[in-house]
Parts: structure tokens; sequence; C-alpha cells
């Protein structure tokens, strides 16, 4: 993959070792790294499962920093280091924090590096985290960047859809709902762009997905087609992937009204799709997907995305903070 613009010089591509790196875009990655993350995911999952602490980072310190809500990724990376025997310091929405004082991110980040051995950050603004990893000698892991990237997330998406589906090559995978916000749709483009898959994007006309992202995958060759219509792809979808139109990103609240229900997945709509269909959504959902879906398909794969997430971020922290093999 092509270096964004926005990434400083020490985002390196990390050719199979995660030691000391940053972990700022889905850039970084090509398949043979993907392949080690997904056989270590494999082993992590062995480690939580016993349900025990292990002591791979015993006297090692997360600093989870978050300037946005968080369920999910926030206590996915806290459960993941201590299941891997290390402790966080937890900053979430910053509300009890300096920053509320007027304190830059630099600053910030190269404060908590006085405390901790890594730090995972959620900003709202694109680019932050390759501005906070710059500030500071440690590792730093992006949990999200504005309309950015979300690199974590679709590291744990691939280790679903291999999971789920066996493989990547040759599968289509549509995505559903907000192109245009959906910082979990931009980086899980850009890295089954590693892979020989067909990618559709389903959404309103204001939603669509960042030209700049298409315009990037038609270069690598990746076949792409965009929708308004669910209906016009689902019969030849092997990956269904639902987003929620974001709140949070609009100024206007009746546009964001205008748009918010416009795809509901529900049994019926499954009805015209593979058996084998895999649904996945990153959570939260907000009436995107009919509960009804949880036990109409075993495919229904969203909480099993959850589970693989923690996976997923053990496998991160071991691996930047050097406790797993080159």
């Amino acid at each position: 993959m092509e270096r964004p613009d926005f990434l400083n010089h020490s985002a390196e591509h990390l050719n199979g070792n995660l030691k000391g790196k940053d972990i700022l875009s889905v850039w970084q990655f090509d398949a043979q790294t993907l392949d080690h993350i997904f056989s270590w995911s494999l082993e992590t999952a062995e480690i939580a499962k016993k349900g025990y602490k292990a002591d791979f980072l015993s006297q090692k310190i997360l600093a989870n920093l978050f300037y946005e809500p968080s369920t999910r990724t926030s206590s996915s990376f806290t459960a993941a280091m201590e299941r891997l025997g290390g402790s966080v310091i937890s900053i979430n929405e910053v509300k009890y924090s300096s920053v509320t004082k007027g304190e830059d991110l630099e600053d910030t980040v190269r404060t908590l590096e006085q405390y901790a051995d890594v730090i995972v950050l959620r900003h709202p603004e694109m680019g932050s985290a390759a501005i906070a990893a710059e500030a500071v000698s440690i590792p730093l892991i992006n949990a999200g960047d504005g309309v950015g990237e979300h690199p974590t997330q679709a590291l744990l998406d691939y280790v679903t859809i291999r999971k789920e589906q066996g493989m990547l090559d040759g599968l289509a995978v549509t995505m559903l709902g907000d192109m245009k916000h959906g910082r979990t749709v931009h980086s899980l483009a850009r890295l089954l762009s590693l892979y020989q898959v067909r990618l559709n994007y389903v959404s309103p006309e204001i939603l669509r997905m960042p030209s700049t992202i298409i315009q990037e995958l038609e270069a690598k060759g990746v076949q792409q087609s965009e929708h308004e219509s669910l209906s016009e792809v689902l019969s030849d979808t092997d990956v269904l992937y639902v987003t929620r139109v974001q709140k949070e990103r609009f100024e206007d609240t009746a546009v964001y009204e205008s748009v918010k229900g416009l795809y509901v997945v529900t049994p019926e709509t499954l009805r015209a799709g593979k058996e084998s269909l895999t649904i996945m959504h990153p959570l939260p959902r907000v009436g995107e997907i009919s509960k009804s879906v949880d036990s109409y398909t075993k495919n229904a794969a969203y909480f099993r995305q959850m589970e693989n997430g923690l996976y997923v971020r053990m496998t991160l922290l071991a691996g930047v903070l050097g406790k797993l093999p080159a």
C-alpha cells in the first residue's frame, strides 16, 4: 500500500515484526504480516479462554487515552492488557484530565509517556494519531482518528472474515450504510485491497465512499461498485458489513434524520442472500440490523467480531512490546 500523506516518518511498514512500532494505519500491513497476526490471535485466544492472566506483559502499563466515547475498543484494550498481566491507566473522554484546561495533544501524550509503556489513542481529528506518535518514543496505537482510520478494527474484521469464510481471495464484500464518515469501512476497504476481493458500497448519495479511497483502490486494480439499493448486490455477496449512520458527524440534525433509517437488515432482507452469507457490524448498532437477525441465522457474526477484537488487541499489545516472535 502507498503511504497516506498525513502519516509521519515513524509509521513504518511492519514486515512481520511489530516490536517497538506504532500502529497508525492499515497501510503498514502486508499479507504476510496479516498471516502472522491471524496465527498469533489464535494463540492469544487460548490464553483468554483459559480465564487467567498470563505474565507476558507483567510490569507493563498501557495508557488508554480516549477523546471520544468508546465501549468496545476501550474496554477490549483494557481487557487485553490485563489478560496479558499488564495494567492500565484509563482516561475516557478526557473529562477529568488536563486537556479540559487547554493542554494540547503532544503535551498530553508526552506526559503519559513518563508513566506508560504503550499508548492507545482515540481522537476526533484525522491524522491525530500520527501527530501524537511523532511526539513520543514509546509505541502508539491508533484506536480511531476522526473520519480517518481505525486500523485495529480492520484487523479484527480481517480475522473475523477469515474465520467465518475460511479465506479472503474471491469474496464479494458489501459495505452498507455510512461510507463517508465510517472510519471502519475506510480501513477495511484498504486492508482488503491486499486480496482478490470485490467491494460493493451501498449508501445514500450524501454518504458515499470518499473518492480518494475509491481512486486509491482503483489504482491497485480492486473491483468496486457503488449502489443505493442493497437488493442490487445482496444475492452475490459473501460478507455483508453493516455500519450505522454516525449522528455525531453531522452538523445538521435534519440531514441525519433524513438518512438514518434508510437501511434496516431483517430476516426478510436476508432471504435474498446466500445461505453462507456472513453478517458483520462494528457496533454499536442503532436499528440498522434488527435484533431478530441475531437468532435467525448462525452467520450473524458481529458479537464474534467483538470477541476476535480482544484476541487481536492482545496480539498487538504483546507485539509492539516485544513479546511476540519476529
